[in-house]
């Protein structure tokens, strides 16, 4: 998603944005309300173009508006949901998918193979300009020579019938079904697109709810799809509330159905005896926040400069007292639950003394020889988070080194990171598919459009590669184990914790869940009278 994760820790401990509200504004007394109607918070989206989005508030407005070939399950595993089954080739080269018949746009046009064709292509025009689509559909013959503006058409996406479409990949993939889970292999409606630029804001997708236009104002309006493929969803509406103050205090005077628990509401949450504790929810969540050093840039070109500043940190501590225990310590870079998870990788462990002399064997000798560094991190008017304020503290105590902060604005942060980063920054990453190709692959691959940090190292890219084309499970995990153990000794990031959600939901809402990736699965939702 992608979705590289927002940060606003200082504010909010529950990482899923659709539940996360910051700000305030007054209340709106024209915002629809109703028995059959469920109310959260939600912030404004940055876009709604499937093939363009990569902040997870606005994926999960995505999710909920557009659908694809397929879903991500309940098993972390790909099943069917525009595509009724599908067949795979022998060579793993060859996916043939058997659409589901009469799948309506919200429009009411039937959905056709050739949509997908179109939505696929689309996404990957220069003209679209798709940060994603390498990412998630790269793996597809054709893709990378229309994005280049070397070819017209996708070559590997053939249209058989109406309900039938062939899809040839360059090399074996063995998650290729879990990428085209993710919102950039989403169908959109080729006359909605053709709308202007801002066609987003009027959708037309093919998922269980609708959104008739996407207006400024206090709130956000989802109408349940009634021509919705599969089961249409039971509540009527869901209105996500904007800028409308913290969710706690909304949910203790019943202004939302589902909140997010903020830090400083953890202990009154999580208190057995409190009056929280039977609508508490704790969901893991796949996700994992780091600080990357930008290779690219001085002083974190020499490796030993980047393992200097990881075993200078305390994560342990800092944690604790952040956060008291509500998350965990990231040794690794695979988040438990996600497969491939290793919990017994050797991680840099806090060594103060060791890490001064890193810094001593370094090419640069010592920290007066250091440049001044700058980390790049997410917000506004100087408020850090406590947790990175204890790590600079750290780095300043430990290593006699200063880190200058520089933020940028948390909606542009996902989008401009690449060309805004300093010396290193401060983020987080949500999984858009449970595998280790999303972690490993996507953040550290040298070619990764996403790795930031401008990491290169052939030895992992050759692993990754080797893993991603061995269609052996345990063969492929051991691989990508291998490869991450080469990342964490490297120091290709400071892995810090990670997350998970903290959630009330009210006892009148039955059904509610969130997924492993942090999205709100909304389909199944009741509204008991109260």
């Amino acid at each position: 998603m992608k979705k590289i994760l927002l940060i606003i820790l200082s504010v909010c401990l529950s990482f899923s944005l659709l539940l996360s509200g910051c700000g305030y504004a007054p209340e709106d007394n024209t915002m629809p309300t109703g028995n059959n109607v469920l109310t959260l918070v939600g912030q404004e989206p940055y876009t709604l173009d499937p093939a363009k989005v990569s902040d997870s508030g606005s994926v999960t407005y995505i999710y909920q508006i557009f659908s694809g070939l397929l879903k991500m399950g309940d098993d972390l595993t790909p099943v069917a949901d525009i595509a009724q089954n599908w067949e795979v080739s022998p060579d793993g080269l060859t996916y043939t998918f058997y659409l589901k018949p009469n799948v309506k746009f919200h429009n009411g046009r039937v959905l056709t193979a050739a949509d997908f064709k179109y939505s696929w292509e689309r996404a990957a025009s220069p003209a679209t300009a798709s940060n994603t689509v390498l990412t998630f559909l790269g793996d597809i013959q054709g893709v990378t020579e229309m994005v280049q503006g070397q070819a017209n058409s996708i070559s590997g996406v053939t249209v058989v019938d109406d309900l039938t479409l062939k899809v040839k990949l360059v090399s074996p993939c063995s998650f290729f079904l879990s990428k085209i889970s993710y919102v950039t292999a989403f169908v959109v409606d080729k006359d909605n697109v053709s709308q202007g630029s801002d066609w987003w804001k009027k959708p037309v997708g093919t998922g269980p709810f609708m959104l008739p236009e996407l207006t400024q104002g206090n709130y956000i309006m989802l109408n349940s799809n009634p021509d919705y493929y599969d089961t249409p969803a039971k509540i009527s509406s869901v209105i996500f509330r904007l800028q409308s103050g913290q969710p706690m205090d909304l949910y203790e005077v019943g202004g939302i159905d589902v909140a997010g628990v903020s830090a400083d509401y953890l202990a009154k949450a999580t208190d057995p005896d409190g009056v929280f504790s039977a609508d508490l929810q704790v969901v893991s969540q796949l996700s994992f926040y780091y600080f990357a050093y930008v290779t690219s840039k001085a002083p974190f070109d020499d490796p030993k400069i980047r393992q200097a500043f990881s075993m200078a940190v305390d994560k342990a501590r800092i944690i604790e007292l952040s956060y008291k225990g509500s998350v965990s310590v990231a040794e690794g870079i695979l988040p438990p639950g996600m497969p491939g998870y290793n919990p017994d990788l050797s991680g840099l462990e806090y060594n103060p003394e060791r890490a001064r002399e890193l810094i001593a064997e370094s090419s640069y000798g010592s920290v007066e020889n250091l440049p001044t560094i700058t980390l790049t991190a997410s917000g506004w008017g100087g408020l850090l988070p406590v947790e990175l304020e204890a790590v600079i503290d750290q780095w300043r105590q430990n290593l006699g080194v200063e880190v200058v902060v520089r933020q940028i604005d948390m909606e542009r942060f996902l989008y401009d990171l690449q060309t805004e980063k300093d010396n290193l920054y401060y983020s987080g990453w949500v999984a858009d598919y449970p595998h280790p190709q999303d972690f490993l692959s996507v953040l550290f691959e040298t070619t990764s459009s996403y790795n930031s940090g401008d990491y290169s190292n052939p030895e992992v890219d050759a692993l990754l590669v080797q893993a991603a084309a061995t269609l052996d499970t345990e063969e492929s995990m051991q691989l990508y184990a291998q490869a991450e153990q080469i990342l964490i000794n490297d120091a290709a990031c400071l892995s810090f914790w990670f997350g998970k959600n903290y959630v009330l939901v009210k006892p009148y809402v039955k059904g509610y869940k969130l997924n492993a990736m942090g999205i709100p699965i909304l389909t199944e939702v009741t509204l008991e009278a109260h």
